[in-house]
């Protein structure tokens, strides 16, 4: 039996001549935390919204539990949805916030008593079922709106940035907070960020968009050390990428040298993009480096220093290391093969063929 509670098949979104959604196909299982990943105007609320049923697809398929929902309004789905300003109800307290939507369903007072108060557990907001939504913090609104959610029973949660409008150490509270409630919950979380670390922190799996469609899913180890593309390895942390050329499996050129490395399968002498990470960079000495670069500037970061540097050959190369450089100064840059990670380019044959004939002539 399938667990895919949520599909969109070669689904795309336009707006008069505007193409925000590009054929997007995306799985989602049951119980588990996904997040949509990318820049302003990758089309990821998109994706939201045409899940929560709040605007209709111009082609594909939208389905839950298996059946096509393209035409069923947003009110019999069986998803409910936190918005990025909560959309609380000011003139409303806590407990009316919550029953809101179990009103709407006509159910008894009793009934809307015992749900409310569970779900006002669930999110440890027992005994704030009378404060008004003007008396309480961002983060407990963010509960309140989560709770007004989760008391009508989706199968699924869809969260569009609720965290954005939060300071920097409650946002990172509310980040557990989310993944415990996820957990607690059992039921699936789709979340929408453009905070790359957010992502990578919170979900089991990640949906990285740009210009309206995925450019790569996968778990957060996935995407982070196995990028795709240039979008990707840019987007997701920080990363150095430099021009080279596949020698052959598991030989890889860039900066004028050939290193080992870990990856194969690519045709000899194909142009590549290297990334290394600079967490994965060693400092050493000139003459003991695997690349030689001049230190330019360097920021102190709390628990390490961040240097920036170029090499002969004009690249720039981050480099995260616990002890300062000096301005200036050449440095030898160390790394392991499996640090080194191997991109193809986005290309066409033709392409490729012009690149490699430029290269065989160089």
């Amino acid at each position: 039996m399938s667990n895919i509670i949520v599909e969109l098949k070669h689904v795309g979104k336009r707006y008069g001549d505007t193409q925000v959604l590009k054929d997007v196909n995306i799985e989602i299982e049951q119980g588990k935390f996904y997040t949509l990943l990318g820049p302003s105007g990758s089309g990821k609320t998109t994706i939201l919204r045409a899940i929560a049923g709040f605007l209709d697809v111009s082609e594909g398929e939208v389905l839950f539990d298996g059946k096509k929902i393209n035409d069923v309004p947003a009110n019999q789905r069986k998803v409910n949805t936190v918005f990025q300003d909560y959309a609380l109800f000011p003139h409303l307290n806590v407990f009316d916030n919550v029953a809101f939507g179990l009103r709407l369903h006509r159910m008894s007072k009793e009934t809307i008593q015992t749900k409310v108060t569970d779900a006002l557990k669930m999110v440890r907001l027992q005994g704030y079922a009378d404060r008004e939504i003007s008396e309480l913090s961002g983060g407990q609104q963010q509960r309140v709106a989560i709770a007004r959610a989760i008391v009508l029973e989706p199968q699924v949660l869809l969260l569009d940035e609720p965290l954005s409008a939060l300071d920097a150490k409650l946002r990172k509270d509310m980040q557990y907070e989310l993944r415990e409630l996820q957990e607690r919950l059992g039921i699936t979380f789709l979340f929408v960020t453009h905070d790359q670390e957010e992502a990578l922190a919170l979900s089991d799996e990640i949906f990285v968009m740009n210009d309206g469609q995925v450019q790569q899913s996968g778990t957060p180890v996935d995407i982070y050390d196995e990028p795709v593309n240039h979008f990707v390895a840019d987007f997701i942390g920080e990363s150095n990428i430099i021009p080279g050329h596949m020698i052959k499996d598991f030989l890889v050129e860039f900066n004028g040298k050939q290193f080992e490395c870990a990856d194969a399968g690519m045709r000899p002498n194909e142009p590549v993009e290297v990334v290394l990470r600079p967490e994965d960079l060693d400092i050493t000495a000139a003459d003991a480096g695997k690349v030689n670069v001049e230190v330019d500037t360097q920021l102190f970061r709390g628990d390490y220093y961040e240097i920036v540097a170029y090499d002969q050959l004009k690249n720039e190369w981050l480099i995260h290391s616990t002890n300062p450089a000096k301005d200036g100064e050449t440095v030898g840059l160390t790394f392991d093969p499996e640090d080194i990670h191997v991109m193809r380019l986005n290309e066409s044959e033709e392409e490729f063929d012009a690149r490699l004939e430029t290269y065989e002539g160089d």
